[in-house]
């Protein structure tokens, strides 16, 4: 046994050059890198970000040389790990966690094949889980992507495995320790129906992690853990309205590399109650096939389900008793009935679509749908947020701000089919937390909205703004919006401009989320925040500023030191006490704020300034101040979010809605407000910034040596 963080100096030089313990970088640049990783294709199936930055590879190297079995500091084997309120205190006491070679004879990860007749359900309820499990088995490309099936109790053991799940838009390598729970010497949770085989415990102990704990893992749909499975496609179809082709659908969906699950109806109450006819009150189950037999001369159309408690099984008509079944060929009775309590049954689709509320259908690609092949679809993946008080503009009952939501406009090439219900494209809009612990997660009501762009708006550049959304009504919304993790949407476009817009339901509440688009045609989409040209917030006067420039020299020369400059010291004095006097509610400037206007505006880099830069500062601290009077309509004395937007569209300075958050959190006060102080400070950085990019730049990258890194970023 050993303890990682005893040994972790010892990795660090044998896995790489010595290293003090260093802090990761600020948060900005970890954005950056991930960003460019992610162009490089990290985050791929092909090459997974290692989850919690742990490595495989290097933690097995490690652990094969020293001889030891691993254990994971990450996801200890203690009570945190399996969570609160899963277990009675008295259950808990008596946890004991085991590696295999403790529990079975002789372990190993598979015995004779990956089935969903492996599983046995635990204490948790999460038979959401098992039953995307179940048709995760019938996926042979699928299932080695998420199970490395390499993986032994044999050679190069060393109590290490790992899993690949989809999370969030990136694929993660999770490592886990194989110490699972054990009351009495018997897996608690989930477990395989062959005492030695143990790959369906370390899946779910991996999944567990990545939840957050084995608590966390308890209820939840299918759909959730297939596209974790797939990071493909996700089709949620409402049986209670299916559409007319839902038997073509499944039947092609069966046919393709599809994982299909679905889930009964919620009783009274959460428990899942076992119902006369067999099936259990909300409750997951997985599509295992469907079928069409001739019975009595006419075609019955079946499905066949699987109830991952692998026990308990529907009773009504097609059941495996059912008299039904003696009226098919007995070709077609050997190869569907299997007269077994395994939890697997068939039933009518008219009796699924009566007795069951969903079906989740996830999909690598969505080919399956009109059954053309040849036709592949194209994806593209955009990540957003939503901040309150910037990006976070509500629904379209909210007429003043929702066009302040993020905007992503698309571009479809192509002709159009014009035959009946043909779907050219599916829009997914899905939340992407930020807590680990999947049960603290709470989700907003979210939703989206498709425009086309016509006529003269085509010429918009950067965000539409209120006067389009009210002139202009949507051609395609999401149904409604739900406090889900996903919404979805398939839609029958013609070739055209459109602008995408998610959306919260209610206005000012922050979250991210992923915006999936998948289109047959060939699409060009990109988010349009970047402002070029908007409706303009109001006239700002050239301002020629109240004292001329004789006098603006003459308070110079009398406030500055014998070599006719300021310092930042002088600056404050000048700024608060004369320039800005009655104008500045919240303090003044901070010695420090006059300090890096010093640095902005120091031509000769002296830590001072000369005349004409203290006037070059002064013209633009008037007219800043002017920006900030005349966008504060509120008449608070500071801007809200959304008047930042209209300050700087004032200003004729262009701005991301990334930019634009990033101002928020570094300059707002705790009310999400900012002062006239931190808005002169901002608007000059910014100005300054966007000067030292054009002079250094070949106008889209920069490169520079290390030394005039640090030379632009200790100084400005």
């Amino acid at each position: 046994m050993f303890s990682l963080s005893q040994k972790w100096s010892w990795i660090s030089f044998f896995l790489a050059e010595p290293k003090s313990v260093t802090m990761p970088p600020p948060g900005v640049c970890l954005n950056i890198m991930e960003a460019r990783q992610k162009k490089e294709g990290y985050g791929s199936p092909d090459n997974p970000e290692k989850f919690l930055n742990q490595d495989y590879q290097q933690l097995k190297q490690y652990c094969l040389i020293q001889g030891v079995r691993y254990i994971d500091e990450m996801f200890l084997p203690d009570r945190n790990s399996i969570g609160e309120g899963i277990l009675s205190p008295s259950d808990m006491d008596r946890v004991v966690w085991l590696r295999p070679s403790k529990i079975a004879p002789n372990p190993a990860f598979v015995v004779d094949g990956l089935s969903r007749f492996d599983l046995g359900q635990g204490l948790i309820g999460n038979c959401w889980f098992l039953a995307s499990i179940g048709a995760l088995t019938f996926q042979e490309k699928i299932l080695g992507q998420v199970v490395p099936l390499e993986q032994t109790f044999e050679e190069n053991y060393c109590g290490l495995f790992h899993f690949r799940f989809w999370r969030f838009g990136s694929w993660v390598d999770v490592i886990i320790d194989d110490k699972l729970p054990t009351i009495n010497g018997r897996l608690i949770f989930v477990h395989s129906k062959d005492q030695n085989e143990f790959w369906p415990a370390l899946m779910e102990k991996a999944y567990a992690k990545v939840c957050g704990s084995y608590t966390d893992m308890n209820a939840g749909t299918p759909a959730e853990a297939m596209m974790d499975f797939t990071g493909g496609v996700h089709m949620c179809i409402q049986l209670s309205d299916p559409p007319q082709n839902l038997w073509e659908l499944m039947y092609r969906a069966s046919q393709s590399k599809t994982l299909m699950g679905c889930g009964t109806f919620q009783g009274e109450t959460s428990d899942n109650n076992v119902l006369l006819n067999g099936l259990v009150q909300g409750h997951a189950y997985t599509v295992t096939g469907v079928k069409q037999l001739m019975s009595r001369e006419k075609l019955v159309e079946l499905v066949r389900l699987w109830n991952p408690w692998g026990k308990g099984e529907w009773k009504g008509d097609w059941s495996d008793r059912s008299s039904l079944w003696k009226t098919v060929s007995t070709e077609d009775r050997e190869m569907c009935l299997s007269v077994v309590d395994d939890g697997e049954f068939w039933m009518t689709l008219k009796d699924f679509c009566t007795f069951y509320s969903n079906l989740d259908i996830c999909s690598l690609c969505p080919d399956f749908l009109d059954g053309n092949h040849s036709s592949h679809w194209k994806s593209s993946l955009h990540e957003g947020r939503w901040v309150a008080g910037t990006t976070a503009g509500g629904c379209m009952n909210n007429q003043d701000s929702f066009w302040t939501n993020p905007q992503y406009q698309v571009r479809i090439d192509g002709e159009h089919s014009e035959k009946h219900g043909d779907k050219n494209m599916l829009v997914s809009l899905m939340q992407k937390p930020h807590k680990r612990n999947r049960r603290l997660v709470q989700n907003l009501h979210i939703g989206f909205s498709v425009f086309k762009v016509t006529g003269q708006n085509k010429s918009q550049m950067g965000k539409f703004p209120a006067s389009f959304f009210s002139n202009n009504k949507p051609v395609v919304q999401s149904k409604s919006y739900m406090n889900a993790r996903e919404v979805m949407e398939m839609m029958s476009l013609e070739p055209g401009e459109y602008l995408i817009v998610p959306s919260t339901f209610k206005p000012n509440e922050t979250a991210s989320f992923i915006l999936t688009i998948l289109s047959k045609a060939e699409t060009h989409g990109y988010e349009n925040s970047g402002d070029h040209k908007h409706e303009p917030v109001g006239k700002l006067k050239n301002v020629s500023n109240v004292q001329d420039d004789e006098n603006k020299k003459k308070l110079f020369h009398q406030h500055s030191d014998k070599y006719e400059e300021v310092d930042a010291e002088q600056l404050q004095r000048l700024l608060n006490d004369r320039i800005l006097k009655g104008d500045l509610k919240f303090g003044g400037f901070s010695l420090d704020a006059c300090r890096s206007m010093v640095a902005l505006m120091d031509t000769s880099i002296t830590g001072k300034l000369n005349g004409e830069e203290f006037l070059h500062l002064w013209k633009k601290v008037v007219t800043y101040t002017d920006i900030f009077f005349l966008t504060d309509v509120s008449r608070t004395g500071t801007l809200s979010l959304s008047e930042l937007r209209n300050a700087f569209m004032a200003s004729g300075m262009s701005v991301s809605d990334d930019m634009l958050n990033l101002m928020a959190v570094r300059y707002s006060d705790s009310t999400r407000h900012i002062t006239l102080e931190s808005f002169i400070s901002l608007i000059l950085r910014w100005d300054c910034m966007c000067k030292i990019f054009k002079e250094l730049s070949d106008g889209k990258a920069m490169s520079l040596r290390a030394s005039e890194w640090m030379y632009i970023s200790m100084y400005t």
